[in-house]
C-alpha cells in the first residue's frame, strides 16, 4: 500500500512537472497577452512617464484589470530599457522595450534587436515656460468659476489623472490627480487615432497621397484593392476586424502578439463590401499609419527608418510645441496610430487648439483648408456617431443605449466633436464656442462616467 502510495505521488508530481513545463514553453495566447500586456504598460510608463514600475504594475494593470492580472510579476532591467512580465514568475513571456524617440515596443517574438532598430535621437526640445501663457508656454489665466467645476470630483470623475479647459486661446483651468502633474506625459490610448489623421491631412497637403486611392493592397485583383483611403478614415473599409477586449481578438492579437501590426491588419479578409458598413477598428488605423510612413518615405526617398519615424515629431509635435509628445511604434517600425501616443494634458490640449484652429498653428497651415472639417462630417455608415476622419461625433455612451446619442439629454452645442480613448481619455471640441475640455484619467467604461457633464457645465459657467 505504502509503495502504491509513493508511486502515486510520483506519477502526480511527474504530472504537475509536466503540466508546469508546458505552460512555461507553450502558454495559451490569452496568457500571453496578459504578460505582453503588462510588459508594455510599464515599459511606456517608467520610461516616457517616469513612473515607479510596481506602482503602474498595481494601479494601471492589476487594479482595473482581470484577476489573473493579480499573478503578474515583473523584472525591469533599466540599463538595456528591458521590460519583462510573466504570470507567477514563469508564465506567458511577455517583453517589452524602449527605443529613443518612438517609445516601448512590446517584442512577442523575442527579437529586441531587430525591435531596437527602429529609433531615432530626437533633439531636446524646450520646455515650456512657466512664466509664458499657454500656449506657447505654460502659464494659465485662470478663471475661478471654471476652475471650481474641475475642483468638484463628480464632475472629474473617477481615476481622473490631468484635465485642462481652453477658452479662446487660452488656459483657463487645469486640475491634476495625486502623484501627476502638468508635465507628465499620459497615455491617451485611441486619442491617437486623431493625431493619425491629422498625419495623414499632411501628406495629402503635400500631394503623396489622395483621399480615393488605395493605399496598402498593390494587387489590383485583390477585392480588398477597392478599399479607399477615404474609407479607411471613415472607419468603413468593410475589413474584419474584433475590438473587443477581454479575451484574445483581433485588436489583442494585434496589439501584444505580432510584432508587425500593420501586416497583421492588412492580412484580415474582407467581412463587408468597402463602404457599405462603419466597423471601430484599431486595426483600419494601423493600415493609415502604414499608409502615411509609406507615402512620406518615397516623397522623402528615405533611406533609413529614422528618417519617417521622426516625422510626426518634425511635423506636428515640434511645430505645436508639444515638446512631451511620443508616438511609439510596433516592434516592426509601424507608427501604432491607433493607441499608443503619450503627450502632457496641456499638449493634448495643443492639438485640441491646432483641429480648433482648422490645422493653423502660429498663423501657418500644416493642414490642408478644410481638411478638420471634413474629418467631422458624419461617416455614412456610422449612424451619426462617427466623423469620417477618426473623431467622434458622439461623447462616451454612459449608459445610453447603443443606438441612442448620449449627448442629447446634456443639450451641448451641436457642432461639438470628440476625441476618445480607453478607460477614459477624451477631448471636448466645441468651435462656436472657442472651447475645448481635455481629460485624462484611468476611468473604466463599467463606471459609467460621462464628461459631457463636465463639459455641460463649463459652457455654462462662460455664457
Amino acid at each position: 500500500m505504502a509503495r502504491w502510495l509513493k508511486l502515486t505521488a510520483a506519477a502526480a508530481l511527474v504530472l504537475t512537472g509536466g503540466a508546469v513545463l508546458t505552460l512555461a514553453l507553450h502558454p495559451p495566447e490569452l496568457l500571453r497577452v496578459v504578460a505582453g500586456y503588462g510588459a508594455k504598460m510599464v515599459c511606456s510608463n517608467v520610461f516616457i512617464a517616469g513612473r515607479e514600475a510596481q506602482a503602474v504594475l498595481a494601479d494601471d494593470v492589476q487594479a482595473p484589470g482581470h484577476p489573473i492580472l493579480k499573478l503578474l510579476q515583473l523584472r525591469v532591467d533599466t540599463d538595456h530599457k528591458l521590460v519583462r512580465a510573466d504570470l507567477l514568475g514563469f508564465v506567458g513571456k511577455g517583453l517589452a522595450v524602449y527605443r529613443p524617440g518612438t517609445g516601448c515596443a512590446a517584442v512577442p517574438d523575442g527579437d529586441v534587436e531587430k525591435a531596437m532598430q527602429y529609433q531615432f535621437a530626437p533633439l531636446k526640445m524646450w520646455a515650456p515656460s512657466s512664466s509664458v501663457p499657454w500656449p506657447t508656454g505654460s502659464q494659465p489665466e485662470t478663471m475661478p468659476a471654471v476652475q471650481a467645476l474641475l475642483e468638484q470630483d463628480a464632475l472629474a470623475g473617477p481615476g481622473m489623472r490631468g484635465m485642462a479647459v481652453i477658452h479662446q486661446g487660452r488656459l483657463v483651468a487645469q486640475r491634476y490627480g495625486a502623484g501627476f502633474h502638468a508635465g507628465m506625459p499620459l497615455l491617451g490610448w485611441s486619442m491617437t487615432k486623431t493625431v493619425s489623421a491629422a498625419l495623414v491631412g499632411m501628406q495629402i497637403a503635400d500631394g503623396t497621397l489622395k483621399p480615393q486611392q488605395n493605399g496598402f493592397w498593390p494587387d489590383a485583383g485583390d477585392p480588398r484593392a477597392a478599399i479607399t483611403l477615404a474609407q479607411l478614415m471613415a472607419m468603413s473599409s468593410g475589413l474584419q476586424f474584433n475590438e473587443g477586449y477581454g479575451a484574445v481578438s483581433d485588436v489583442t492579437r494585434m496589439l501584444y502578439l505580432e510584432p508587425d501590426m500593420a501586416a497583421y491588419s492588412g492580412s484580415l479578409p474582407l467581412a463587408q463590401a468597402p463602404g457599405g458598413a462603419w466597423n471601430y477598428s484599431s486595426g483600419t488605423t494601423l493600415l493609415l499609419s502604414r499608409i502615411w510612413q509609406r507615402a512620406a518615405a518615397d516623397a522623402k526617398h528615405a533611406a533609413t527608418s529614422a528618417a519617417v519615424l521622426s516625422l510626426p515629431r518634425e511635423r506636428l509635435f515640434d511645430p505645436l510645441g508639444m515638446s512631451s509628445a511620443v508616438m511609439e511604434a510596433d516592434a516592426r517600425g509601424n507608427m501604432v496610430g491607433s493607441s499608443y501616443m503619450y503627450a502632457s494634458t496641456q499638449d493634448w490640449a495643443r492639438f485640441g487648439q491646432f483641429l480648433l484652429q482648422d490645422g493653423v498653428w502660429q498663423g501657418k497651415r500644416l493642414l490642408p483648408e478644410g481638411f478638420v472639417a471634413g474629418m467631422q462630417q458624419v461617416a455614412p455608415a456610422s449612424g451619426g456617431q462617427y466623423g469620417q476622419g477618426q473623431v467622434w461625433r458622439w461623447g462616451p455612451s454612459g449608459t445610453a443605449p447603443e443606438e441612442q446619442n448620449p449627448d442629447l439629454p446634456f443639450k451641448l452645442p451641436a457642432d461639438t466633436y470628440w476625441l476618445e480613448g480607453h478607460d477614459g481619455q477624451s477631448i471636448a471640441i466645441v468651435p462656436s464656442k472657442q472651447l475645448l475640455v481635455v481629460r485624462l484619467g484611468l476611468t473604466p467604461r463599467s463606471l459609467n462616467y460621462q464628461p459631457q457633464a463636465l463639459l455641460a457645465a463649463v459652457v455654462k459657467a462662460l455664457e
